[in-house]
């Protein structure tokens, strides 16, 4: 039988770094820090090496098809599938950022939604039985929903909605940023906030599709961290390491735990937004 192997994306600090420093502790197999630079990588794993904690680095540029094929190949050829893949990579504008707002909102989705998505539609086809994906969202998704306008929080909210409709809706607001009538059509002005959305409802739809496959117990969720201290969040009260446990927690659900099943949690606990 391979060897059990898990995945963290943006994993060379911040939460994705104390993501991977518990894994290390807790998962019974090969744990992959990720990094676009591979310096900064390198140096997040010998960081944990003086903590006796032994995780192995791969290259991963969530912006680039390439890096992702090369890591969906390595995965493959080395491990023949993969138990845990955590999606944690994103970007992030300082309020007081001077990048236009149409900038902002085609970075921010590129990023945060589209990389996400083409993380998922590499590596979901090597996903094992009882395996976990965790993607690590923001509280900020449902605030920006909470403002959006009644059409587009239906879209939003639909049981029925597609990948195809959610890409649409996505690329829809980065169009209506650059044409300047954004919040005219309902948006609320945060891209930020807009990414993570698009991001938690990938996790509903992803749990739809998946109902007829022949794998058995692949749960997906995704996560709000909470308001941790990072370089993207300098004003947050939590620690990485605090961040980390939401994550890790739906990260290692026990075999056959059945639920959470395609929610969005925070501090453990299933945040209600389909409403």
């Amino acid at each position: 039988m391979s060897k059990r192997v898990a995945v963290v994306t943006g994993s060379n600090k911040g939460i994705g770094l104390a993501i991977v420093r518990a894994l290390c502790k807790d998962f019974d197999g090969d744990v992959y820090l990720t990094a676009r630079d591979e310096g900064r990588g390198q140096q997040a794993v010998k960081e944990l090496e003086k903590e006796n904690l032994h995780p192995k680095f791969h290259q991963l540029d969530i912006n680039s098809k390439e890096s992702i094929g090369k890591l969906q190949e390595f995965l493959k050829q080395n491990y023949g599938g993969l138990d845990i893949l955590v999606n944690n990579a994103g970007i992030m504008y300082q309020r007081t950022s001077t990048a236009p707002f149409t900038e902002q909102a085609q970075v921010s989705l590129q990023c945060n939604f589209f990389g996400t998505l083409d993380v998922c539609d590499a590596l979901f086809p090597l996903l094992r039985p009882h395996s976990r994906v965790v993607h690590v969202s923001s509280r900020a998704g449902t605030m920006a929903l909470g403002k959006m306008g009644k059409e587009l929080v239906s879209k939003f909210r639909s049981s029925t909605l597609t990948q195809t409709e959610l890409i649409a809706l996505m690329n829809q607001f980065v169009s209506d940023v650059k044409a300047g009538n954004h919040e005219a059509k309902g948006w609320y002005n945060s891209a930020y906030g807009t990414s993570k959305l698009g991001v938690i409802a990938l996790t509903a739809l992803q749990v739809r599709a998946m109902a007829g496959d022949s794998r058995e117990d692949i749960l997906i969720n995704s996560c709000c961290p909470g308001g941790v201290a990072t370089d993207l969040y300098p004003q947050g009260s939590k620690t990485p390491d605090q961040g980390a446990e939401t994550p890790v927690y739906l990260a290692l659900l026990p075999v056959n735990a059945g639920k959470p099943q395609g929610e969005f949690l925070g501090e453990k606990k299933v945040i209600p937004w389909m409403l």
